[in-house]
């Protein structure tokens, strides 16, 4: 994945909070409301990871704010992984800001918010134990960098620039089915392998998949050209392995040498690659009904 050198970056679009300290867990919330969340959010069961208690602690030296200070090009993205962030942020928003709107949708900027350890948002508190998730409450998606070296070593991805990408652009796919209604659908249903909580995540890996299909035909409005300009085979199967590490059948597996599909959230390893593979063959986010099969 390579973006263009000369494009500016616009690091409004993140909201540095990494090195701050956490808030605690709201009264009423608790495992509960983290645990609604990331059954509604990115495939990882709180029960498997755990959620930390009690208010939280800076981790080292205080970095808030500095994608700011130093996130300023394509160039940049290209050499430090928090801009690589804003960087894929821009992107998926420029896709999204002019595809739904072509779908009679207004599209309603999301911030993303870096932190670590712990972060507050209007979901309730939550560690970074939950991996990156999306919190309909404030219309932001939330991210710990060190999830992405937990993908490798605790789930066996093999890593790299853009299965970053794909699990952000998935997050911001949950940001466009709470703008389209989409997640309304789920309801009370939300285990088992057809239930709505499945379809609504691989509904966001189709998502993914069909902003990585445009992300190097979408234009940026300062430059004419798409800040994303080159993505190879190699950077889809990275994002193709991400998905395959956070499916429920490869998590339940690991952790309980079982599984269980009456309780899954997300889908399997291989539901979540099909889905991906949809939205990136056809770049068409009509497609992604997953709701119909």
């Amino acid at each position: 994945m390579q973006f263009d050198d000369q494009a500016d970056l616009d690091s409004s679009q993140v909201e540095d909070r990494r090195g701050l300290p956490g808030g605690k867990i709201a009264v009423g919330g608790g495992v509960g409301v983290i645990g609604l969340l990331l059954a509604l959010v990115f495939g990882i069961d709180p029960g498997l990871l755990g959620l930390a208690g009690g208010g939280g602690a800076s981790a080292g030296p205080s970095t808030a704010g500095q994608v700011q200070q130093t996130c300023k090009t394509g160039a940049d993205a290209n050499k430090r992984q928090d801009c690589r962030i804003v960087g894929v942020v821009n992107s998926v928003q420029t896709f999204w800001s002019g595809e739904l709107p072509r779908r009679g949708v207004r599209y309603s900027p999301a911030d993303t918010v870096l932190f670590t350890g712990r972060v507050s948002t209007a979901c309730g508190a939550a560690s970074s134990a939950v991996g990156p998730f999306y919190c309909p409450g404030d219309h932001k998606a939330y991210a710990d960098l060190g999830f992405f070296s937990e993908l490798s070593s605790r789930f066996g991805a093999k890593g790299g620039p853009f299965a970053e990408a794909y699990v952000i652009a998935h997050e911001y796919g949950h940001h466009i089915q709470a703008l389209t209604g989409q997640t309304n659908k789920v309801g009370n249903d939300r285990q088992g392998a057809n239930s709505a909580s499945v379809k609504l995540e691989l509904q966001a890996d189709c998502y993914a998949g069909v902003w990585a299909n445009n992300a190097v035909k979408t234009p940026q409005a300062s430059t004419g050209r798409p800040l994303i300009n080159k993505l190879t085979d190699a950077d889809i199967a990275q994002g193709l392995d991400a998905a395959a590490s956070v499916g429920d059948d490869r998590i339940q597996q690991q952790a309980q040498g079982r599984v269980n599909p009456e309780s899954w959230t997300h889908g399997s390893s291989a539901q979540r690659q099909q889905w991906f593979t949809v939205g990136y063959r056809s770049g068409d986010m009509t497609k992604c009904n997953t709701f119909a099969q």
